[in-house]
């Protein structure tokens, strides 16, 4: 079962942080941000999903591998890897303040930790890495 999903993706210590949201909304930024944190790029704008050993995995699309846009500059490529899919995050003006869990999202007929985080409250990548350690799924 494999499906490509509009969405940016960085790995952060093995885990797949799925990152979703409106177009201009600021993935790319965030994922960028991570990376100078010592994530690394999985996808800009179009991830590969696909379940292996019970899990959702999240490699590169073939077509983009590599390729990320930085907004006003241009794309560059950066390296890639792949991970198993540990949260899933979409950027969204209309999220909660507070929450007490992630909900369960569906992806490839597993559940997956999901949350929205406003994206103009800053530090975002600090608090994308915080949801992650806080929610995400654990490595295997």
């Amino acid at each position: 079962m494999r499906e490509v999903r509009q969405a940016g993706a960085v790995a952060i210590r093995g885990r797949c942080l799925l990152i979703e949201g409106e177009p201009g909304c600021g993935k790319s930024s965030l994922a960028l941000a991570l990376i100078d944190r010592g994530a690394e790029l999985i996808g800009d704008d179009g991830v590969t999903l696909q379940l292996l050993g019970g899990r959702v995995h999240a490699t590169p699309p073939p077509n983009t591998a590599g390729l990320i846009e930085i907004r006003n500059v241009g794309i560059v490529t950066l390296p890639t890897t792949e991970a198993p899919v540990a949260l899933v995050l979409r950027l969204d003006q209309q999220a909660p303040r507070h929450i007490e869990m992630a909900e369960p999202l569906e992806l490839l007929g597993q559940r997956i930790p999901f949350l929205r985080l406003h994206p103009a409250m800053w530090p975002l990548p600090l608090r994308a890495e915080w949801a992650l350690e806080k929610y995400g799924l654990a490595l295997p």
